[in-house]
């Protein structure tokens, strides 16, 4: 029996990706290991390898396809003692698509005693994104008749089903009703018509885009934020850096081994803040508060068409020469699209700096499961009052968004309070 390849599921909240090109083509002997094909996410382009050995028989999804669900067969290999000729011609199993037309409406299975989704009473045989499109729209299961390999459900029927709402079997909701959803935006054609015809050129959304523009509306309809705003003195910090900066090793090339950022600096100070208030370095979730050990600090990071969050693991236990080494890797990464999704997902809190563009002040949108982040501006020559005198100094505005589900105002001020301590006295993140 060939062996399917499927589109693998390269993050927990991956549904779809586009398959960008295959390394190997048929009639190509496969080894376990073995690299087959480059899958782009909506924040990364990531390897394929086989599990099996065997021929490549069949190539069922070719180079450039977007929108391939998870868990559809991409490939066919030839196992041992088959022809991998006969596994080319023979069927290819049913792929999940989003139909063209809705199709008729589904018949009604067997009546059988209610279950959520599978999950308790009999078993129910249901892809995974069929599973989750039921739980969100309240759907029963039990009441769709799969039409799929052996009768699972699949995609296409659970949307069928939708499309026959008003006598589609719902699941009892006993929680109390959620909030509702925005109102949607006007459609596409009313938004054109305010502008004259030629006057713009239509860019189509990538799937990064949509995934940006998703999780940010999910961000500020979900999360309750509240800001804090400190100006912070970095004199001090501009003049260890320059100093840890000279006193750089050089490599072979009479180069300096390393270079410190500001960004460096406040990529530690934010880390061991979390560390000194502990009750911040959490997130919220429906059953429990998750109060993390460690600070795990992610950096908003530009790349052509939109932004990706790498995460510098333990922040508060690294050397500023390190975490610099490891931002400059993270950033060359990002930009080539290779980061893995362990290296973006999670985190305890993150950093969006735009002082560099000069920008003096900004609030920031927190990034989910996070509960915080902390918007950076830029340092700015200022006249301050030292010791009940004018003076001048070099001051960088900072805005930390807060969940207030997570993080109240007081303990929000306290994490703030202490990265500005830390950021104007930077030696005592030395010690």
């Amino acid at each position: 029996m060939p062996i399917d390849i499927l589109m693998p599921a390269l993050s927990p909240t991956m549904e779809k990706g586009n398959l960008s090109r295959w390394l190997k083509k048929e009639g190509d002997t496969i080894k376990a290991g073995d690299v087959l094909a480059e899958i782009e996410t909506d924040k990364a382009t990531m390897e394929v390898e086989a599990v099996d050995e065997g021929v490549l028989a069949k190539i069922v999804v070719p180079d450039g396809t977007a929108d391939v669900p998870v868990n559809n067969v991409i490939g066919l290999i030839a196992g041992e003692g088959e022809d991998a000729k006969s596994v080319a011609s023979g069927p290819v199993p049913a792929n999940e698509k989003i139909p063209e037309a809705a199709p008729a409406a589904p018949a009604a299975a067997p009546p059988i005693a209610p279950a959520l989704n599978g999950e308790a009473g009999p078993r129910i045989f249901a892809s995974p994104l069929a599973r989750r499109i039921a739980k969100k729209s309240a759907l029963d299961l039990a009441a769709i008749q799969g039409s799929g390999p052996h009768g699972r459900i699949i995609e296409r029927d659970v949307k069928a089903a939708l499309a026959h709402a008003p006598t589609a079997p719902r699941i009892q909701d006993t929680k109390a009703p959620s909030a509702p959803l925005p109102t949607p935006g006007p459609p596409d054609e009313l938004i054109r018509q305010n502008f004259a015809a030629g006057s713009f050129e239509e860019i189509p959304h990538d799937s990064m885009r949509k995934t940006i523009a998703r999780r940010l509306v999910e961000a500020s309809r979900t999360i309750p934020h509240f800001y804090l705003t400190a100006d912070c003195n970095i004199d001090d910090l501009m003049s260890l850096r320059e100093a840890i900066n000279d006193a750089a090793l050089q490599d072979t090339e009479g180069k300096p081994s390393y270079k410190i950022s500001v960004n460096d600096f406040i990529i530690k100070a934010l880390a061991v803040a979390l560390i000194r208030v502990p009750d911040a370095n959490v997130t919220w979730t429906e059953s429990a508060m998750l109060k993390h050990k460690q600070a795990d600090v992610g950096v908003a990071v530009a790349i052509p068409g939109g932004l990706i969050t790498p995460i510098v693991r333990a922040a508060e236990t690294k050397t500023l020469s390190v975490i610099s080494r490891e931002m400059k890797d993270f950033s060359n990464r990002a930009r080539a699209r290779r980061l893995r999704p362990e290296e973006y997902q999670g985190g305890s809190t993150s950093v969006s700096n735009l002082g560099m563009f000069g920008t003096k002040s900004f609030s920031a949108i927190i990034n989910p499961p996070q509960a915080t982040i902390l918007a950076v501006g830029a340092g700015e020559t200022r006249v301050i009052v030292k010791d009940g005198t004018p003076a001048v100094a070099t001051v960088m505005s900072v805005t930390l968004s807060c969940d207030h589900r997570a993080v109240d105002g007081v303990l929000g001020a306290k994490l703030l309070a202490a990265f500005k301590t830390l950021i104007e006295h930077p030696a005592g993140m030395l010690a």
